[in-house]
């Protein structure tokens, strides 16, 4: 959070920082497990500066025909430069910047990758655009596209801790009708390790227990259920032979 406060801050108010010589990095990775919010955040990032948010998936620049991804890609900062200050964002960045393998098998997908990289590296100091990509695999990426000057900054976004739990399911409960019985603690102390997707998942299959059961208000009970569902799976309601049985006792 204080590292992606630190390209607000420049977007707001760059005299601040080009009076000193410094300048903000071009690029920056959130890269961390599937579900942490790291689309979110770029989403954060790019309304709390006020600048204009390009967002585009990574999967959009690959393409059977020679030379499209490239041009979908000069397109799209030549778009941000018109538009500066500008926070492109580039999702799933691992679909165009796996390491390049050579060969000439992969050609389009190098043509496509070496587009990118000439774009970060052809930004003048001065432009207010700022370039983020979100990856779950890092060790994937090439070389090129980490190299101090293109993506210096790397962020993990990891699962949130106990406090952010409490958090995003305060988020995802608001508007539901909770029973005075429901600790939203408890639940954040008994989730340890789930993302904030995985929260959302819970508040929703909560509501649903508590629907399927009649109810006016989701109970805690209702998140209890919600909470074996997600991590162990639904409740098998058949019986168990006396060979399954014997099978069981064996292992």
């Amino acid at each position: 959070r204080e590292e992606l406060q630190e390209v607000v801050d420049f977007l707001r108010d760059p005299r601040r920082f080009e009076q000193l010589g410094a300048r903000v990095p071009k690029g920056l990775l959130l890269y961390g497990p599937p579900g942490t919010g790291k689309t979110l955040l770029a989403k954060a990032v790019a309304n709390e500066s006020g600048a204009t948010f390009f967002a585009a998936s990574a999967s959009s620049f690959v393409e059977m025909f020679a030379g499209l991804g490239a041009a979908r890609i000069r397109r799209l900062f030549s778009e941000a430069r018109k538009h500066a200050p500008a926070i492109i964002f580039i999702d799933e960045l691992d679909a165009v910047g796996t390491a390049r393998m050579g060969g000439g098998l992969h050609r389009e997908h190098d043509q496509t990758l070496n587009q990118l990289l000439v774009e970060l590296d052809g930004f003048d100091k001065q432009e207010q655009v700022v370039v983020m990509g979100a990856s779950n695999r890092l060790q994937d990426l090439d070389t090129a596209l980490l190299r101090p000057g293109r993506f210096d900054r790397q962020i993990l976004v990891g699962p949130p801790d106990v406090a952010a739990r409490e958090e995003i399911l305060r988020v995802h409960t608001r508007g539901k009708p909770l029973h005075s019985d429901v600790d939203l603690g408890l639940v954040a102390r008994q989730t340890a390790g789930l993302t904030g997707a995985d929260l959302a998942n819970i508040a929703n299959e909560a509501a649903i227990f508590a629907g399927r059961g009649g109810r006016k208000q989701i109970q805690h009970h209702d998140f209890d259920a919600a909470m074996e569902r997600i991590v162990a799976g639904l409740q098998q309601r058949r019986v168990v032979t006396e060979k399954e049985k014997r099978i069981l006792a064996y292992h």
